[in-house]
């Protein structure tokens, strides 16, 4: 056996040809990554994953000084594994106005991250005008706006094209995309839960465009619900390959469900499978920099433990953000600065403080 292998202590041997591959900086194959979800030893596939992570980025983990904008909630999608979206009259919906979206914000901040619901009565120069205010306001604020799904959504109430869309987001103050709303690549899914949203052709294809443009974007995949193992490895390989096309995305966020009361599952995924799914994430898409441990969706603590297992980013400080809080996650709204920090620090990791495009803005040495 490699002597490589032999410090990575293996208890399922069946993972050595595949740690083989990956001390080699070979490519893992749809096989591979299904190996990898069916093994018992977590600990073996997380130190592999530490181990890629640590070649790539030393000890040092990213965060962002950031605050989430969710403008309503009033959504035309009937998505079942949504808790957040709204029709008019439901008790729960809501509408921000202008004041109330400037008054999260402040000139401390390096990002802001603007998604929400599909609302068929805002006209799409509203949606503009969200952007463009934020910018005008808060011109040091990096803007990241608008999920590929709503990108589709003002394409069909405009009748213009993607490029269209993006460019006069640019021009508004949209600097990158969030990775949202590609939920699962799986035609067998989508028409189970969420028929009334675009599939996987559909967002590769915005974002393929956005990249075209000069866009950063990021991607996600949300995990834990009703797809299978199979399912979540195909996901990643057609990240995987359209960024061998484009080299367009800056990080993959590994979203777990959070249940609610959709009746989809029993219960929330087990941090085992998180921090499995984080490990395998970094394992399988060998040409995305950065992954990132939502600590939102996860929570604090399996948050920073995924730090050792391959993620190199926690995101940010958030805010008050509602997507998943209104799905009962269980997550603070909010962390400040130090408490990220502190978070970084007990994973023994070096905290990095970022901007959107992942240029540093200060090192906790």
């Amino acid at each position: 056996m490699p002597e490589a292998q032999l410090d990575l202590e293996f208890t399922d041997i069946s993972l050595e040809p595949i740690a083989d591959k990956v001390l080699a900086g070979k490519r893992l194959t749809q096989e591979d990554g299904e190996r990898l979800f069916r093994s018992d030893d977590l600990f073996g596939i997380g130190r592999l994953a530490d181990h890629v992570r640590q070649q790539r980025h030393g000890l040092r983990t990213y965060f962002v000084l950031n605050r989430h904008i969710n403008p309503t909630n009033h959504c035309v999608l009937d998505c079942k594994f949504c808790e957040f979206g709204a029709k008019a009259g439901d008790a729960h919906a809501y509408e921000m106005s202008m004041d109330e979206i400037l008054s999260k914000l402040s000139e401390e901040l390096r990002e802001v991250h603007i998604v929400g619901g599909h609302h068929i009565k805002w006209p799409f120069e509203h949606y503009v005008e969200i952007v463009s205010t934020i910018h005008e306001r808060y011109p040091g604020v990096q803007i990241k706006a608008w999920t590929a799904p709503e990108i589709d959504f003002f394409c069909k109430i405009t009748k213009k094209q993607p490029a269209e869309i993006l460019a006069i987001m640019r021009e508004a103050g949209v600097l990158t995309m969030p990775g949202g709303g590609a939920e699962i690549f799986s035609e067998r899914v989508r028409k189970a839960l969420f028929p009334g949203k675009i599939g996987a052709g559909r967002w590769l294809d915005i974002h393929r465009t956005a990249h075209g443009m000069g866009f950063r974007t990021n991607c996600t995949m949300l995990y834990g619900h009703i797809e299978t193992h199979a399912e979540r490895v195909v996901h990643m390989v057609r990240l995987r390959e359209l960024q061998d096309e484009t080299g367009g995305f800056l990080a993959f966020i590994p979203l777990s469900f959070q249940p609610g009361n959709t009746g989809l599952v029993r219960r929330q995924v087990s941090s085992i499978e998180d921090l499995k799914t984080i490990a395998i994430s970094r394992l399988m898409l060998d040409n995305i920099e950065h992954i990132k441990s939502y600590w939102v969706m996860m929570g604090e603590e399996t948050g920073s433990v995924a730090l050792q297992f391959g993620a190199n980013d926690l995101d940010g400080t958030i805010g008050e953000e509602k997507i998943v809080h209104m799905a009962q996650a269980q997550s603070a709204v909010g962390h400040t600065r130090e408490e990220l920090v502190r978070m970084i620090k007990e994973a023994q990791r070096i905290p990095v403080e970022r901007d959107a495009l992942y240029n540093v803005i200060h090192e906790y040495n």
